[in-house]
């Protein structure tokens, strides 16, 4: 059996960065021909396509996928090979983390504390919608993505979620707009409030609070943003609905304080991976002692 080869792969990796051939044999300074034989004989060598054309874009197919991750890992472990040899310091790993644009800071910089400040690690974070986060997961440009959310999977997307905590959610405002009332249905019927907006999780345990408490919410604000939610709250013209943790800092300082417990409200925060044949080691050193669940019974991940 022939070896591989790597020239042939090379190129195939060059081509899957950019998803175009005539911009690729520009950048490689090599004819659109002789890069289309380059990838036809791996092609070939593997005995499975690796791109389908979709109008003047190319796509890579799941052998392609599967290719490009271990290109990813061949060609990686050839920089750690050089580097080592030249004596250019340490091999660092780079993990690369998508976050929902609208997810809590304050829980972000809790999930990547074991990295911070290690030498051999480089952080890429990302924050983007669900749709986005979720292709960058699938095509690979993603080792990890953080979400409220727990997405589909069927079986040619076997996304996996880890739960990672809950956090309580807590009604809180300005102590000029408290006062010295905690009573949740005293400072809903009196005070407008700040809500996440629909489609959100979050909003539906709210209105359903609500309905529950026999208030009639007076809605100052929907906003899909947590940290433009804290810094509404602090302007003190209305309460706020959202995850303690999000507004930590500031209940620390006084500058907003809560109300009694909102009961049974909590919000809880999920990794998702895919299943990958070479796992980013760094991703499960962070996930070690978290239980993963099968999300194909769960609610969609919605934009």
């Amino acid at each position: 059996m022939a070896d591989l080869n790597y020239n042939h792969l090379r190129y195939f990796w060059a081509v899957a960065q950019d998803g175009n051939l005539t911009r690729t044999a520009e950048r490689l300074n090599v004819s659109q021909s002789a890069l289309s034989v380059q990838i036809r004989k791996l092609e070939d060598r593997l005995g499975h396509p690796l791109f389908e054309r979709r109008g003047r874009q190319l796509h890579l197919t799941e052998a392609g996928k599967i290719a490009l991750d271990h290109a990813d890992a061949i060609f990686a472990t050839g920089e750690e090979l050089l580097g080592t040899l030249r004596e250019t310091g340490r091999t660092r790993h780079v993990v690369r983390i998508g976050a929902l644009a609208t997810l809590s800071r304050n829980f972000q910089i809790s999930f990547l504390r074991p990295l911070l400040g290690r030498s051999d690690v480089e952080i890429v974070l990302r924050s983007g919608s669900p749709i986005e986060l979720l292709g960058g997961l699938q095509s690979l440009k993603l080792d990890i993505v953080l979400t409220n959310q727990i997405p589909a999977s069927d079986a040619l997307t076997p996304f996996m979620t880890h739960k990672l905590s809950e956090q309580p959610i807590s009604l809180v405002g300005a102590p000029s707009l408290l006062g010295d009332e905690r009573a949740v249905v005293a400072l809903l019927t009196a005070h407008p409030v700040i809500l996440p907006t629909q489609g959100n999780s979050t909003r539906a345990e709210c209105d359903a609070l609500a309905d529950r408490l026999g208030v009639r919410l007076q809605i100052a604000a929907e906003v899909d943003d947590i940290a433009m939610m804290r810094l509404l709250a602090r302007e003190g013209f209305a309460l706020a609905i959202l995850p303690s943790i999000a507004v930590r800092d500031e209940l620390a300082t006084g500058t907003l304080i809560e109300a009694e417990s909102l009961p049974g409200l909590v919000e809880t925060f999920y990794a998702v991976t895919i299943g990958r044949r070479f796992p980013n080691p760094i991703v499960r050193s962070l996930l070690e002692g978290v239980g993963a669940v099968s999300s194909a019974a769960g609610p969609g991940f919605t934009a």
